[in-house]
């Protein structure tokens, strides 16, 4: 089936196999790398899968079909096979700089002029990667939240090489495939989502190692509390709806919040007595062995939820 042009994707895991997914729903054609066959072969029976799933409940993305979005996606153990006329390629290795590196270096040999060289990186600025590269300004990061197929929002994150064309071009790729693009106006370790996240992780962390609350009852307040207003309102408008105006917010709250701030300990390691305590009681709730069932499960009202708000948003 002809598609609107190429998408190459390296890296056939979790990440890559959602970025996929993604582009073939807007009609492009996608080709997935991954040096072993074996692994290239599960991760397209996964997607089709996936995507069959995802209509016999209503809930695929694009106007096509699963069978036609099937067909735009094929996958190849030869790098070159997949850079070869790509308008975009998105790179999924696992997260480790010196693979990063090396994987770069191997995109730049094959690219062109005029492709968009793309990191999935959660963390690392793009420019530790890139900087001895002679395409670099084609280069930056499109980080998705996990999972990105029932998640919109993606990071963009540019070097300072990077173009200002490229930059463009993949904010308004992200728009065309109906991810949420927000961009990082320089390079900061960690970008925005982790940055923010990592906050939260740690602060839940104390409140369970403090004998504050059970973990439960910690996720309760994110699930049925926070979580239920971020779905729809960021933090400034919550702040700016919550008060009369964010600077009477501020009037109103700012000096309890900095008080209460700093009582925050210091940053928690994730590991000895705590971690264990704290996937005990999860274990209580979703054992190791039915992860994949839970998945499925957060994936579902995933894309309930995005149905949801497309269905109201203004």
């Amino acid at each position: 089936m002809a598609g609107k042009g190429k998408i190459g994707i390296v890296g056939s895991g979790l990440i890559g196999r959602s970025w996929a997914m993604l582009f073939a729903s807007a009609g492009y054609n996608v080709v997935i790398y991954d040096k072993e066959p074996s692994v290239s072969k599960l991760s397209l029976a996964n997607i089709d899968e996936q995507l069959k799933s995802l209509e016999s409940s209503e809930l695929l993305r694009g106007s096509l079909t699963a069978e036609q979005q099937m067909k735009l996606i094929t996958s190849t153990t030869e790098l070159s096979e997949c850079v070869k006329d790509a308008i975009h390629i998105q790179e999924s290795v696992p997260e480790d700089a010196d693979l990063k590196k090396s994987v770069f270096r191997l995109l730049d040999e094959l690219a062109s002029d005029n492709v968009v060289l793309s990191s999935s990186t959660s963390c690392i600025v793009p420019s530790t990667f890139s900087e001895n590269l002679k395409h670099k300004s084609q280069v930056l990061v499109a980080h998705p939240a996990n999972p990105p197929y029932y998640v919109p929002i993606v990071e963009i994150v540019p070097s300072p090489f990077t173009s200002q064309e490229v930059i463009t071009k993949t904010v308004n790729l992200m728009k065309e495939i109906g991810q949420k693009p927000v961009v990082c106006k320089k390079e900061i370790y960690g970008f925005a989502i982790n940055r923010m996240q990592y906050a939260i992780i740690n602060e839940c962390w104390r409140l369970v190692e403090d004998g504050v609350m059970s973990v439960e009852d910690v996720d309760a307040v994110m699930s049925e509390g926070l979580g239920m207003r971020y779905a729809f309102l960021g933090v400034f408008e919550t702040c700016h709806l919550n008060a009369d105006g964010l600077l009477d917010y501020c009037s109103r709250y700012a000096n309890g919040i900095f008080n209460v701030s700093e009582t925050f300990g210091p940053v928690p390691k994730m590991e000895g007595k705590t971690a264990e305590n704290i996937h005990q009681q999860l274990c209580k709730k979703v054992p190791v062995q039915n992860l994949a069932d839970r998945r499925k499960w957060r994936d579902e009202r995933l894309a309930c939820l995005a149905k949801l708000k497309k269905t109201m948003s203004d």
